[in-house]
């Protein structure tokens, strides 16, 4: 079963998306994301200012054995990175939900409201 937090939003390819109220949204990636990645060695921010669709990959993860690009699951701004990462990335294999990765200011609120909710997370992951 998904390791999945009651609040969040979810994509089909792993990432996370929680509003931090208004039209703040924190990103990050999760637990079975985490887990499939395998020790990461390396994160690629977004630029901080830059704007992100929907969908579109912003963010590189690079482990031992692979790089992942990390897709924004909202269309908006970029507005802060989780810079603790940049300094320990071995952070991000501790707690997925608290290793977020950036912040955007959303443009299409109801972008969010489009994303899986906690249980039609775990129902595409179980198995």
């Amino acid at each position: 079963m998904a390791d999945t937090t009651h609040g969040l939003r979810y994509t089909t390819t792993h990432e996370w998306a929680r509003s931090e109220g208004g039209d703040l949204v924190t990103v990050g990636i999760t637990d079975i994301g985490r887990q499939a990645l395998g020790k990461v060695v390396y994160i690629e921010f977004p630029v901080v200012g830059r704007r992100v669709n929907r969908g579109e990959p912003c963010a590189v993860v690079e482990t031992s054995k692979s790089v992942c690009d990390i897709c924004s699951p909202v269309s908006g701004q970029v507005l802060l990175v989780n810079e603790r990462l940049s300094e320990d990335c071995a952070l991000l294999g501790y707690d997925a939900y608290e290793a977020w990765l950036f912040q955007l200011r959303v443009t299409n609120a109801g972008e969010l409201e489009q994303l899986l909710d906690a249980a039609a997370y775990r129902a595409l992951t179980a198995g």
